[in-house]
């Protein structure tokens, strides 16, 4: 099936093309049996072809004796605490992320409020297309509705043991929110006024009909830029569709990079709780000067907030996440979530009584340079055989792809677990050098 995505990540493609109806019915089906037909949590984001998902995806649940949990239209993390909450056997969170509006996905939770495993994925995965045994009408499920899941969420929030409410209530800061038309303009805003804050929204309506590209990045941020700027504002907050992944735009109206967002949250909570961070091997040195700064290591796993979440538990690490701006807060859940970046953020900035540019100019700067490699699905593992032979006499790692460390820089070169592509990130202390090494290393790629 053409552009069908299968993973760890769930199961993602582009909707009445290779991801149907139909198949979203059989996959939910044989996901219920392997949750022991018990009691299942569905949301999703605002997408258009979310509803008609959500009903085939509730039929196929349904139909083989699975209760389903309604939740309508929420972020990813907040489905996420109410399979926990609700102690049900699993959930299934209807997004493609930050993939275009065409796109739609499964990503499938497990009963502890987290992605599945990865062993677990895989053993899901193996056996989601076999024959479905149906329940008959007598043990048929139920479908309940939960509109309550997101006041929850903020009150998890609201009890992070170490956030100082009422010095963040009494900063009273102007905040502009750019929700993408996605799942966060229906809870974002009143998180922030819980935080007493003054919202501006932008792209708040949950259309589904994304204002820019979904992915938070710079070059999509223009409109929050000049909205942070227009209203004086203290600082600009974005989200992609399904709310996992956060942005920053600083008081002066420049997107800091999304690579700030996971390293101001550690700022923070490293201040408050000691131990062991953990983040992915793409995510950005800021958080090895961080660690330094407060005495303890980073550890670093796979891309994919899966494998961070697991290894953060492993260690009781007190906060992690992925450099592309989830933030994993694990006094809220181990898993990523804008909810939560916002709320440290913003704890961080009460309690240094400083604007966001000094607070930001008191760490070093890096950059990191992003490039990829459009091919087809069956040629990226031929070429990424060949990759480590590119960079002989540097400190390699293959736990993700490739990863090659040299003096004060990286470059990490592995396939995308969401698109057929092949994906090079280069860090380093200076913008010319990354861009450089970048465009040289794709260039000796696609020369073989």
């Amino acid at each position: 099936m053409t552009n069908l995505m299968t993973g760890v990540s769930g199961i993602r493609g582009i909707y009445g093309v290779s991801l149907t109806p139909q198949l979203a019915l059989t996959i939910a089906a044989n996901f219920g049996i392997f949750c022991g037909r018990g009691k299942i949590v569905v949301g999703r984001d605002s997408r258009t072809t979310g509803l008609a998902m959500f009903q085939a995806i509730t039929s196929g649940l349904m139909s083989v004796g699975c209760d389903v949990v309604d939740l309508g239209i929420v972020p990813t993390p907040t489905t996420l605490l109410a399979v926990r909450d609700l102690q049900a056997a699993g959930g299934i969170v209807i997004t493609a992320s930050h993939n275009p509006p065409e796109w739609n996905a499964m990503k499938l939770v497990s009963h502890n409020g987290m992605f599945l495993y990865p062993d677990v994925a895989n053993d899901f995965l193996s056996c989601m297309f076999k024959e479905t045994r149906w329940s008959d009408w007598t043990s048929i499920g139920s479908l309940f509705h939960d509109s309550s899941a997101p006041l929850r969420h903020i009150k998890k929030i609201l009890s992070i043991p170490y956030l100082n409410l009422e010095a963040i209530r009494n900063r009273k800061f102007k905040v502009v929110l750019d929700s993408v038309n996605g799942a966060g303009g229906l809870i974002s805003p009143k998180l922030l006024t819980e935080l007493g804050c003054e919202v501006v929204e932008i792209n708040s309506k949950p259309t589904g009909v994304f204002s820019h590209p979904a992915e938070p990045l710079s070059k999509n941020l223009h409109d929050l830029e000049q909205a942070v700027q227009k209203h004086q504002a203290d600082i600009g907050f974005a989200t992609d569709p399904d709310v996992d992944r956060l942005a920053v735009v600083s008081n002066l109206g420049n997107c800091i990079g999304e690579e700030y967002t996971v390293a101001l949250a550690e700022l923070f909570v490293l201040s408050k709780k000691a131990g062991d961070i953990v983040v992915n091997l793409s995510s950005s040195m800021l958080s090895d000067h961080i660690a330094h700064k407060f005495g303890v290591n980073v550890h670093r796993t796979k891309i994919g907030e899966i494998h961070v979440g697991k290894k953060m538990l492993e260690l009781q690490s007190p906060i992690g996440g992925e450099g592309n701006g989830g933030v994993i807060c694990p006094d809220v859940n181990y898993t990523r979530d804008a909810l939560s970046g916002m709320a440290l953020i913003l704890g961080l900035m009460a309690e240094k009584q400083m604007p966001l540019t000094e607070i930001i100019a008191e760490l070093p700067t890096y950059y990191i340079y992003k490039d990829k490699i459009e091919t087809v699905s069956s040629k990226i593992d031929v070429i990424m055989s060949k990759v480590p032979y590119y960079f002989e006499g540097l400190q390699i790692d293959t736990q993700d792809g490739v990863k090659a460390t040299g003096s004060n820089y990286w470059i990490h070169i592995r396939k995308s677990g969401t698109e057929p592509i092949i994906r090079i990130y280069v860090e380093s202390e200076d913008l010319v050098k990354s861009r450089d090494i970048c465009q040289k290393t794709k260039a000796k790629i696609l020369s073989q």
